[in-house]
């Protein structure tokens, strides 16, 4: 079993920052591929960035919405994924959720284990 906690929601402005932390915990050996998911009010889930716990800086994945503004990164001795989102939209408003498995994908069903999420509101 992995467990995450996420924070760092909030209201900001559009053109405004926010940094969303997922502090992980248990077996998280088993789930190297963390990520994020958002979920606007009557819209599907939708996937956001994944990064591995391990390997190259360069094994990460984003949304084409979210390229060049949002940036995953992680902290291996924190167990903590973060995610730096600059240059925010009211289009960005949603539940932030934070994900982890053993496996990489876009997909909601790929994703084992699910943070409570965080609200992200953005303002116009």
């Amino acid at each position: 079993q992995v467990q995450l906690v996420e924070s760092g929601g909030g209201l900001v402005q559009a053109g405004g920052s926010l940094r969303l932390s997922c502090e992980a915990s248990g077996r998280t050996f088993s789930s190297p591929y963390m990520g994020w998911f958002r979920q606007a009010p009557g819209k599907e889930r939708e996937f956001v960035a994944v990064i591995k716990w391990s390997g190259s800086a360069g094994n990460l994945d984003y949304a084409d919405s979210v390229k060049g503004r949002f940036t995953i990164s992680r902290d291996n001795a924190k167990n903590t994924v973060y995610l730096q989102m600059n240059s925010l939209k009211p289009e960005d408003t949603a539940v932030y959720y934070c994900v982890a498995s053993s496996r990489r994908g876009v997909m909601p069903s790929t994703y084992d284990y699910w943070g409570q999420g965080t609200q992200v509101t953005v303002s116009s």
